[in-house]
């Protein structure tokens, strides 16, 4: 069984080669899903470690339904990572209904070409899963990383397997959510291939700060939180 780690920092991407991972999915910012990671830790990353790097292409945290400019980020993203050696690509489209934009998703696989193609967990948003699994099949995906819809991959593993069934040999379920050292056994006895997860611990290093640089309503996946116009006009305004 391979096993993927994401990785969210330099340190956690040597960390995971020195443990033994096979590859790692390289990301930032955990506590929303994670985000596409800078070209400057994508570059070092890429120099240290000798096991394949996949980075996350998600241009901002939210939903998985983007602009067009959004998009052009994502597919100028995809062409760096190739440039720079990556091994391959974490990403996928929604539409505002959840389902798979199939056309804008077939056009970053085939942009990612000869490079792998993973759709990440936007497929745990997705209403019916095993058709849209399917789609995938057809426009060349060759991974699905996923929980299984639930909130941890144990709780998934029914739809997990019965996903591995319909796949077959055509595209590798990932199972990814929740796997630590209690339950990993599970997904080994369920003939799985592949598993993802981040084994992370926290890190205290430094004392509670007078103000926090964290905001609870960023973290509202049903808002996008977007530069007003207006108030910066009526802010101009007001110093004149």
């Amino acid at each position: 069984m391979k096993i993927e780690i994401c990785a969210n920092s330099y340190e956690s991407a040597v960390n995971a080669e020195r443990a033994g991972a096979d590859r790692i999915e390289l990301c930032v910012e955990l506590a929303v899903g994670g985000i596409t990671p800078s070209h400057g830790l994508i570059e070092k990353v890429i120099q240290k470690l000798s096991i394949p790097v996949f980075v996350l292409i998600r241009p901002r945290s939210g939903n998985f339904t983007y602009t067009s400019d959004e998009f052009d980020v994502m597919k100028k993203n995809i062409k760096f990572c190739k440039n720079i050696g990556c091994k391959g690509i974490v990403s996928g489209i929604l539409m505002d209904d959840n389902t798979i934009d199939i056309i804008r998703t077939k056009e970053l696989i085939t942009l990612t070409k000869p490079l792998p193609f993973t759709f990440h967990r936007a497929f745990d948003w997705v209403h019916n899963p095993l058709e849209s699994l399917k789609q995938l099949m057809n426009i060349g995906a060759e991974r699905v990383l996923t929980s299984g819809q639930e909130v941890t991959a144990v709780k998934g593993i029914e739809l997990l397997k019965n996903a591995s069934r319909i796949s077959k040999s055509n595209l590798t379920i990932m199972p990814g959510g929740g796997i630590n050292p209690e339950n990993v056994l599970v997904f080994k006895k369920a003939g799985f291939k592949e598993i993802h997860f981040s084994a992370t611990s926290l890190k205290q290093v430094i004392g509670y700060p007078k103000i926090s640089m964290n905001s609870s309503r960023f973290f509202d996946e049903t808002k996008l939180a977007i530069l007003d116009y207006n108030k910066i006009i009526k802010i101009k305004d007001l110093l004149k």
